[in-house]
């Protein structure tokens, strides 16, 4: 068994992630990997879980968070819209 290094829960189902610059992390829940490592919308705070919209190097969750906070090129942010 491994412990989660967020929550600290010592579970026989935890995973690891690696990340590209060659991290490894533990945890026992999605949850606990959104905790960890997802990036945070530089506007509204929230956790960016999905694709998001970045900017230069900086994160937002969508693209009305990215125009509000008037980043160089966020004004022409756009949510991308499904066509068919």
């Amino acid at each position: 068994m491994a412990t989660c290094e967020v929550c600290g829960n010592d579970y026989e189902k935890t995973f690891e992630i690696q990340t590209v610059e060659g991290a490894r992390h533990t945890f026992d829940s999605f949850e606990c990997a959104i905790h960890q490592l997802a990036p945070i919308c530089e506007h509204c705070g929230c956790r960016v879980i999905g694709h998001g919209i970045q900017v230069e190097d900086r994160f937002f969750c969508c693209a009305h968070c990215a125009r509000e906070s008037a980043v160089a090129g966020g004004e022409k942010a756009r949510d991308a819209v499904a066509t068919s």
